[in-house]
């Protein structure tokens, strides 16, 4: 049986950090601040990092695997734009990501950020559809979670 052309799926994750959803929020909103967290990482050199936050802004990141990861030298490209903010409480963006440039996903993201007695809930959607050689939903679940790990891990500088 060969493999689905689109595989589709929505996870969600929820986390609680001990910051004012004012200072959550400005970890996405702020360029410098994303960057740090959401585009610098151990496997591949940032290339690009451009992000107009507002609504139908967009946001644009292109990186280079780094050797001794599955895919040295490849480009990976992500696009998205910015569907709604509500300041300190939603963010939602539509985005697409490529590799060595082909098409793998198209996404919607929405970040919930939710007062709570010792600081921010935050609630992660992810919707999406992961196209043939994607490595499927539970790939991107394990990075959205590394990612809102480097987030607490910037939140507390």
């Amino acid at each position: 049986m060969s493999e689905p052309s689109v595989l589709h799926n929505t996870f969600v994750i929820e986390r609680s950090y001990p910051h004012a959803p004012q200072k959550v929020f400005a970890a996405f909103a702020d360029p410098a601040k994303k960057r740090r967290w959401f585009a610098e990482g151990h496997s591949h050199d940032v290339d690009e990092f451009t992000m107009d936050f507002r609504v139908g802004g967009k946001e644009h990141s292109a990186y280079t695997f780094k050797e001794g990861t599955p895919f040295p030298g490849v480009p990976l490209v992500t696009e998205s734009t910015f569907l709604d903010i509500m300041p300190d409480e939603r963010i939602v963006q539509a985005g697409n990501m490529a590799i060595g440039g082909k098409r793998i996903s198209a996404t919607m993201v929405t970040i919930e950020l939710q007062p709570a007695d010792a600081g921010t809930k935050l609630v992660c959607t992810h919707q999406g559809a992961f196209f043939e050689g994607s490595g499927g939903p539970e790939m991107r679940e394990q990075g959205w979670r590394k990612l809102l790990d480097q987030l607490e891990a910037n939140l507390a500088t």
